[in-house]
């Protein structure tokens, strides 16, 4: 099998009130699985751009895009499928509440969580190195190598 392009995607680290939000990672509950909210890129838009629709689509917040924190890559061996996510700090521009009944258009999206610190490590979470990016040391960009994707 031909390898694939690996497809690029970004995230927001957002923090509020010391708790990191994420998002299920896989559509209709298929798994426990948590991440933080964002996406695939866009060509001609920025990364920044890219993550502020992602974040509005996935939960109607809006955000700042600040610096990057994290480059994260996973593959599925199985299908070639590669993916390269570049994680940015990022600050909310209003409210942290996801609103009532509100649904991500591509319907991947259907929980979201404020997970503290101290309720990380009970939660199935990725990239694993996520923890140190949102709730360690802030300054400098860390990189978590290409792992197997887990579902």
């Amino acid at each position: 099998m031909r390898p694939k392009s690996p497809r690029l995607a970004v995230r927001a680290v957002i923090l509020h009130e010391d708790r990191l939000l994420l998002v299920n990672a896989w559509p209709g509950g298929r798994s426990r699985l948590l991440c933080a909210p964002g996406g695939g890129v866009e060509p001609g838009q920025s990364l920044p751009a890219n993550l502020v629709r992602e974040v509005a689509e996935e939960t109607g917040l809006y955000i700042e895009v600040g610096a990057p924190c994290l480059v994260n890559e996973f593959h599925d061996p199985e299908s070639g499928f590669h993916q390269v996510e570049i994680f940015f700090r990022c600050k909310l521009v209003a409210g942290a509440e996801v609103a009532p009944g509100w649904q991500d258009p591509e319907r991947v999206v259907s929980e979201w969580h404020w997970v503290s610190r101290d309720e990380m490590p009970a939660r199935m979470v990725k990239p694993a190195s996520l923890f140190a990016a949102a709730f360690g040391a802030q300054d400098g960009v860390s990189y978590d190598p290409l792992e197997t994707i887990v579902r």
